[in-house]
């Protein structure tokens, strides 16, 4: 599905027409959210891990080159193939020809957003090639004629009675049915038949170990193992942001990456592939597709230590209240923002944005978020292609904070009118995603004695406080 080319506001304005899905959307990813702190707070050493983990990544962008020269070096050791694609074109080219070579009639194909960002699964059907996303959220979306809406959880945007109308319209099951573990069932037939047929499978890479020249997939369903040992045939995409040093660095980043996604310990399936099967062949597509320009950048090239957890998305009170389809690009969120704002045709996606700084206090590897976001912002104003109508009213802001008198000012008539006018008519003034969201107070700060005399109505119970748990 394209997207259509709409500030990030209209869209949001568009979901948050249902308050019920907004409301329930919310609550789904703040679920998420509880369960990634207790997971942390299981850990005594989690700032640790976290410290390290950035530090593992930071070191292993700063020797790039060396370390994917290794990687390469020891794959072809191993008689892995492997390929280079600076784009998104390159690499959908190149695993064009590979599949035609065999002449492959269906793939199926593990959750990839790299695969998404290079939009590849429409590039293949336009070639005669059927492609099966096995990944069940995925497979949901792919039915459904739509892309991801989260990185980890693609169809947490669909109510389980949606699937249920989807799944029996497309498979068959029966009318009414919305039942998960029946539905979950349903697709898992449907699904093994896909993978008994197919003549390719395709994975995404969570990481790439340069010591042993093999990679790391990380599944909760088995889909992507399931595809990779049934057909001879096996691919991996991967961006040149996911190489690791070694197994003691995977073993870091991999205590946290579920963790800190859906509060497990661990995946349920972490594969290490390090050769094709008997008869079989292995390839490994490697990706830039603009990473290298992200790093000429010192503050955008931290985004790059991202290991796709999902925990910014789910932590985010924009993202949470306005769905992922508001974003003008592949990834959405925070980390969305950080690196595919370009893609965003309108520049709005980075004030999508409070600069609460919660996607950075839970970052696993410390990714400066909330910083990037706003560089983005200050990228965009020194070449002039800021949003529609900013270019007029920013300058004015921007004297208006500088002015001590002026702010003082404003910050009075703004207490005056939580005082005086109703909650009601104060909420839609703070935008669309806005209607729903929490005030971020901090506790025992004097703001929140002050509306907890004058306004207790706007303090939601169990919002958090401003250092990153909004």
């Amino acid at each position: 599905m394209e997207r259509k080319v709409q500030t990030h506001a209209k869209a949001a304005e568009i979901f948050c027409r249902d308050d019920s899905r907004v409301d329930w959307h919310s609550k789904a990813l703040w679920v998420l959210r509880e369960k990634r702190d207790r997971a942390a707070a299981s850990l005594p050493e989690w700032e640790e891990l976290r410290t390290l983990g950035s530090q593992i990544k930071l070191h292993t962008l700063s020797h790039l080159g060396q370390y994917l020269e290794t990687f390469e070096a020891n794959c072809l050791k191993r008689g892995i193939q492997v390929h280079w694609a600076k784009d998104g074109a390159e690499h959908n080219r190149i695993a064009l020809e590979i599949l035609t070579r065999h002449r492959v009639k269906k793939l199926v194909k593990s959750k990839s957003m790299l695969t998404e960002e290079c939009h590849l699964n429409p590039f293949l059907e336009s070639h005669g090639i059927e492609v099966i996303d096995t990944d069940l959220g995925e497979r949901i979306i792919q039915l459904n004629h739509q892309p991801p809406s989260h990185i980890v959880v693609p169809a947490i945007h669909m109510k389980k009675e949606e699937v249920g109308e989807l799944f029996h319209d497309k498979l068959g099951t029966p009318k009414g049915e919305s039942d998960p573990t029946r539905l979950t069932r349903a697709a898992r037939a449907h699904l093994r038949e896909q993978f008994l047929s197919a003549d390719a499978a395709m994975t995404g890479v969570n990481m790439a170990v340069a010591s042993e020249g093999a990679v790391i997939v990380c599944t909760n369903e088995g889909n992507a193992d399931m595809g990779a040992n049934l057909p001879k045939l096996q691919l991996h995409s991967m961006g040149i942001d996911k190489i690791v040093p070694d197994m003691d660095s995977a073993a870091v980043l991999l205590r946290m990456l579920a963790r800190n996604a859906t509060g497990q310990p661990i995946t349920t399936y972490s594969s290490l592939y390090r050769g094709a099967k008997v008869v079989g062949e292995m390839h490994i597509i490697i990706v830039d597709n603009g990473r290298s320009e992200m790093m000429r950048d010192k503050i955008l090239g931290e985004a790059l230590k991202c290991i796709r957890c999902g925990g910014c998305l789910n932590t985010c009170p924009v993202y949470r209240r306005s769905g992922g389809y508001s974003y003008g690009h592949t990834i959405p969120g925070p980390i969305g923002i950080a690196v595919g704002a370009d893609e965003d045709d309108t520049h709005s996606s980075p004030w999508a944005c409070t600069l609460c700084g919660s996607c950075s206090f839970v970052c696993p590897t410390k990714v400066p978020l909330d910083k990037i976001i706003f560089h983005r912002r200050r990228l965009y104003a020194e070449r002039g292609s800021l949003p529609y109508g900013k270019g007029s009213y920013m300058p004015l802001v921007g004297r208006f904070m500088a002015s001590e008198t002026l702010l003082n000012t404003g910050m009075a008539a703004a207490r005056t009118a939580l005082a005086i006018l109703p909650h009601s008519l104060l909420k839609p003034m703070s935008g669309a995603w806005g209607k729903y969201r929490e005030l971020p107070i901090a506790p025992g700060s004097s703001f929140e004695g002050w509306l907890k005399k004058n306004r207790p109505e706007l303090l939601v119970k169990g919002s958090k406080n401003s250092k990153g748990e909004n």
